[in-house]
């Protein structure tokens, strides 16, 4: 009987390329889509910044309407929509020293379309509060140092002194007795008059307030005699004779109103305070798109019109670059740390 022969096989070694090349496309099927994945995330920060905004983009005030950091974001804000052709909205979260409208800049998707105009408080606040609901120096990301000026130390007429000398006598005289307003704990005002509390050795109740607004109200009635706010909207004030200028919290006076002295040189030596408001995004919003907004920032700063304005207001413009706005931040952090220190202030919560 007849037994065919068994076909031969191909050497082993043939199969092996094929395999090889069977691993291969595997490899790249599975790899391909990380690959595109990598490429896109990469993209954004440049097509982000050329493509942004082409939607409203909402611009969050920690503090309550009439203060100087929303005089100062709706001016910016004002500019910015002509710029671009599209809404950029303020919306004032006021509360908690500012801690509640930064929280909704914190949380917020890091695309541009969320902003905060925060004010010297943003440095403040962590040593003010044990438990704040951001970090400050991880959560966000600094665009720019806006602007800066002095406060002014203004009092009630009714309170019957002129200069700051009559005041710590008048303080002194009456230790627990004489209060002042602030737009909120941990506030440029809050901290302006704690400062002057341990310079003069006097004795003042601090009474915190949700923004400029309310505790303007409450000055000009007459309820609480004394305030450290921005000279941006108290020299209107001061003007309609509703209230009355002792100092100005500044190194040097400011060319807005040249007569009124510093704190320093009208009785308390070593006195100075200014305050700031700047811009921050979320932390994590594309390098490029900070840097675009940055530069468009400081080209309207230097536009006459927009420049006056804030002067006028007793403001300088600063438009500083995102990394300058960083370092100041991290810097005033680290020395209201020590003053806090130097003190005796203790976290409010």
């Amino acid at each position: 009987m007849h037994t065919p022969k068994t076909a031969s096989r191909p050497p082993r070694s043939l199969y092996r390329p094929k395999r090889m090349a069977q691993c291969v496309l595997t490899f790249l099927a599975l790899c391909l889509p990380l690959f595109l994945l990598l490429m896109l995330a990469g993209a954004p920060a440049n097509s982000w910044a050329q493509d942004w905004p082409n939607r409203a983009v909402r611009i969050i005030v920690p503090f309550a309407p009439g203060g100087g950091t929303d005089l100062v974001a709706r001016m910016t804000a004002q500019k910015l929509a002509e710029r671009y052709g599209q809404p950029f909205l303020v919306e004032n979260r006021s509360g908690a020293g500012g801690t509640l409208g930064s929280e909704v800049v914190a949380k917020a998707r890091p695309d541009g379309y969320t902003l905060g105009v925060v004010s010297g408080s943003h440095s403040i606040n962590p040593s003010l509060y044990r438990n704040l609901p951001f970090d400050t120096r991880r959560d966000f990301t600094a665009v720019s140092n806006l602007v800066a000026g002095p406060a002014l130390l203004v009092v009630h007429p009714s309170l019957g002194v002129n200069t700051v000398r009559e005041f710590i006598a008048l303080a002194r005289s009456k230790p627990g007795q004489l209060a002042f307003a602030s737009s909120g704990n941990g506030t440029p005002p809050h901290l302006a008059g704690e400062l002057f509390k341990v310079m003069a050795g006097v004795d003042l109740i601090h009474v915190p307030y949700k923004g400029n607004g309310p505790a303007y109200t409450d000055l000009i009635s007459g309820q609480v005699p004394v305030m450290f706010p921005n000279i941006t909207t108290a020299l209107q004030h001061v003007r309609s004779g509703k209230l009355r200028a002792l100092a100005v919290t500044g190194k040097s006076r400011t060319r807005l109103a040249p007569d009124i002295p510093t704190v320093a040189e009208s009785g308390l030596p070593g006195y100075e305070l200014n305050s700031w408001f700047g811009l921050v995004a979320p932390a994590g919003t594309p390098a490029a798109l900070v840097a675009q907004l940055q530069q468009e920032i400081a080209r309207l700063y230097q536009q006459p019109e927009l420049r006056d304005k804030l002067l006028a207001q007793g403001v300088e413009p600063v438009a500083s670059t995102p990394a300058e706005f960083s370092e100041q931040i991290k810097s005033e952090i680290d020395y209201w740390a020590r003053t806090f220190k130097a003190a005796n202030l203790k976290p409010e919560m």
